[in-house]
């Protein structure tokens, strides 16, 4: 069995009977797997009776699920207007221009993927960002030079 296969059974039996369990059994194999491939969304689909459209419409809709690996970290970096401004735009330039990295892509060590996100909730803190799953508010460009080489490790 391979290590897809069992993290889809872990997934399913973890939310076996449940009411609207697509998206619980998507964020299980994503945190898993770091991503959902295209075999998961098949095995999902039948295991749910569901067409590989629906599951595959759903991961591709939302854009926290990738189906395909990215970094190891995730960097995410507000791209709303509180952000803006106070400066966001420059910070999100400086962290790929350190990364080598574009928007929803990865530094060349695939250490990190960069991705843009349209409110963390501090915009009272503005610019944020969130790297994995910490919060990070007030940036400046020290601050957003602490946070890349965090992620780089």
């Amino acid at each position: 069995m391979t290590q897809v296969q069992e993290a889809v059974g872990r997934a399913l039996a973890a939310h076996e009977g449940a009411e609207g369990a697509l998206l619980p059994i998507l964020h299980d194999l994503q945190h898993e797997l770091g991503c959902i491939p295209p075999e998961a969304q098949e095995a999902v689909a039948a295991a749910l009776n569901l067409s590989r459209a629906e599951v595959h419409g759903v991961v591709s809709f939302y854009r926290d699920f990738r189906e395909a690996p990215g970094g190891r970290r995730v960097l995410k970096i507000c791209r709303a207007e509180a952000c803006k401004a106070m400066g966001g735009d420059a910070l999100a330039e400086r962290a790929m221009a350190k990364l080598g990295a574009e928007w929803r892509g990865e530094d060349p060590a695939r250490a990190v993927t960069v991705e843009p996100v349209w409110c963390l909730g501090l915009c009272a803190c503005a610019p944020a960002a969130m790297l994995d799953e910490t919060v990070h508010g007030r940036l400046d460009a020290a601050a957003m030079d602490r946070l890349v080489a965090e992620a780089r490790g």
